[in-house]
């Protein structure tokens, strides 16, 4: 840790003292008091609409678990609330509602907006100290509280009709099933309330665990649409490579790095210059600037870097005192200072509209959380053009997600001040030039009014061994995944288990699914029973998109193969390799250039043998017949254009 960060830390260990005025006296029970005068109602906007009558449409098809995809800012609080409204009571007259959130901000807004919509109706809270009485007709419960002892048990039920859960890509954590389970909606029960759960980072096949609570997505909307529909603020993005050497950071529990490792990675005076130059330069001129960070030693060492250089940056981390950290916010949301520093608070549920900065100082491999930060800056606010999100990103080799991954594009790009337009037109781009290089290849024919060299880049390839050993196609789907996944061929993936069974995941190539991406498992088949080496093809999943079909087909590997075998950071694939990998590569090179057992590790002989095993060396043989093809192609654009000269009037010799 930088030595001027020590003096920070003691702040976190030493809160400043808090005026008893400031705390919330303890009590037994709490309900928010009926508003005298009810508000106009409020004028739901189209797709909100649309998401409550899918919602309602669901239920009349018999559907007792839902779930809700809306990005950030979207207003699923304005839907949880018209829902509670429009369920209908049970048959049995079951009529109250829970909504159920893991963080006290999460829990006072629902209650607030319920209470606003409801002023007749009476609504309370389960959380800490604050006791409902679990009559109310709307209970707002922290899932931490309401399972805690016997406090559930108060919860009638038979009586409810509706369970809502804010966030619900937590919904498979244990506490949220206990809750479910008190419910009876531990699995499809059909005499139970009816469960909806909402999230910004909710996809179908982001871990099929999620099947575990919710049955059924009923709605989408992404963030993407909203920004073009104007319902969220304009984005611009940049990409800054800081260079920090993140290779030995291991993974946490949570699948992310782990991190008090990475913390020390990107906690130095050199990264925190870089961080804050970075900012100064592109950002300096913003009013409110949110900055997400690793730890306490992080948020420590980047807010003193901050106030080094004379700008009035503040902190706020788990351990600041729940009323000091609400008055912090409340001077931030009134642009009292420019920048505040977090981390692990405000990932989900604030509601801070003006911010207009988002820098990401810390590297993730959950796509889940970068979206949930990028989430914070883009709610609309009056006099906020768009949110700059400056993404600080490491060494792209170890699998982090960055900002141009959520458009389809791979991790390295690196971006400086482009929108989600510019994002969206380079990945056509890099499409329609794909598109353009299938048709060469297939056709050996090329546009007149573009040559070759323009439109087509090759990588080289003097051998089966070169093209094997080349790792550059695995960058993409490893800075999404960590699985050892390895590129047999365009567009398709493997992953293979210990007995040679695999799962795969391609692009599908007919016209009524273009586009689309399939999952599958090819099961091997022992040679004693059965002649076929390998079982039929076993359909796991179709996914939209490539992140969703690498998401699925994790999850279902992760449950069925051993995760020492096809973890990209096994220790196991660090060791060297073994002498029959070492013999089974070597027959593809000469006698000269034989490889011996320190050569490469286990891992990497392991990725190679795979490609040699799915069609390697037929690969290899079609880039060679390409070069041939596209080379003729070439040469007659050449001829062509040479004959065309000969044809033109010029003034001067012959």
């Amino acid at each position: 840790m930088p030595p001027s960060s020590r003096g920070w830390l003691r702040l976190f260990r030493n809160p400043i003292p808090i005026p008893a005025s400031h705390l919330l006296p303890p009590k037994r029970s709490f309900a928010i008091s009926p508003a005298r005068h009810s508000k106009a109602p409020i004028v739901l906007r189209n797709y909100q609409e649309e998401c409550i009558q899918a919602v309602l449409a669901g239920q009349g098809e018999g559907q007792k678990r839902m779930g809700i995809s809306l990005a950030t800012g979207a207003g699923k609080t304005v839907i949880f609330t018209n829902l509670i409204g429009r369920v209908p009571p049970r048959q049995n007259n079951a009529n109250q509602t829970l909504i159920l959130a893991h963080r006290q901000e999460l829990v006072e807004q629902a209650a607030r907006h319920c209470q606003n919509a409801y002023p007749t109706q009476r609504v309370e809270i389960e959380m800490g100290s604050l006791h409902a009485s679990g009559n109310a007709d709307i209970t707002v419960a922290s899932i931490q509280s309401i399972i805690s002892g016997d406090r559930i048990s108060k919860f009638d039920s038979k009586r409810f009709k509706l369970v809502l859960v804010d966030e619900a890509h937590h919904i498979v954590a244990p506490g949220y099933l206990k809750a479910l389970s008190h419910f009876g909606l531990n699995q499809r029960n059909g005499d139970s309330p009816t469960l909806v759960g909402v999230s910004a980072t909710l996809s179908r096949l982001d871990g099929l665990r999620l099947g575990t609570a919710i049955d059924t997505i009923v709605y989408h909307k992404d963030y993407i649409d909203m920004i073009g529909e104007g319902f969220l603020s304009d984005v611009i993005f940049t990409t800054v490579q800081t260079k920090a050497d993140i290779s030995r950071v291991r993974r946490g529990v949570n699948g992310d790095f782990a991190a008090s490792e990475l913390s020390r990675a990107v906690n130095t005076d050199a990264v925190n210059d870089i961080t804050f130059r970075s900012w100064y330069t592109k950002a300096s001129h913003r009013k409110s600037t949110l900055v997400f960070c690793v730890d306490l030693a992080h948020v420590a060492g980047l807010t003193a870097t901050f106030r080094k250089n004379g700008i009035d940056a503040r902190f706020v981390t788990g351990a600041t005192a729940k009323a000091e950290r609400s008055a912090r916010l409340d001077s931030f949301r009134n642009g009292d200072f420019p920048v505040l520093v977090n981390c692990g608070v405000y990932t989900e549920g604030t509601d801070v509209p003006n911010i207009d900065c988002v820098l990401l100082a810390r590297p993730t491999k959950s796509r889940n959380l970068l979206v949930q930060m990028i989430g914070r800056g883009m709610r609309l606010h009056p006099g906020k053009e768009n949110c700059h999100i400056i993404d600080m990103v490491a060494s792209l080799e170890t699998g982090i997600v960055t900002t141009p991954t959520l458009f389809g594009l791979d991790p390295s790009e690196v971006v400086n001040e482009v929108t989600h337009e510019d994002m969206q037109t380079m990945l056509k781009a890099k499409e329609a030039e794909a598109e353009r290089v299938k048709t060469l290849s297939l056709n050996g024919e090329t546009k007149p009014s573009k040559g070759i060299s323009d439109v087509v880049t090759f990588t080289d390839y003097d051998s089966v061994f070169d093209l094997i050993q080349d790792t550059s196609r695995e960058k993409h789907i490893r800075s999404i995944s960590p699985h050892a996944w390895v590129n047999v061929g365009s567009d398709k993936y493997i992953l293979t288990n210990t007995d040679g069974s695999y799962v795969r995941i391609e692009r599908l190539e007919d016209e009524s699914d273009k586009g689309e991406w399939m999952v599958s498992e090819v099961v091997a088949l022992s040679r004693v029973m059965s002649k076929a080496p390998f079982a039929r093809p076993r359909l796991i999943a179709r996914a939209v998109t490539f992140p969703d079909a690498v998401h699925g087909a994790d999850t279902f590997a992760s449950e069925k193969y051993p995760w020492i075998f096809i973890a990209r950071t096994s220790a196991r694939r660090k060791r060297p390799a073994t002498e029959g990998q070492v013999n089974f590569l070597n027959k593809l090179r000469s006698k000269d250039e034989q490889l011996g057992p320190d050569s490469l590790n286990r891992g990497q002989a392991g990725d190679m043998i795979t490609k040699l095993k799915h069609g390697a060396r037929g690969h290899f043989s079609s880039l060679e017949a390409d070069k041939r093809r596209l080379g003729r192609a070439k040469l007659k654009v050449e001829l062509e254009q040479a004959l065309r000269d000969r044809e033109k009037v010029m003034v001067g010799p012959l």
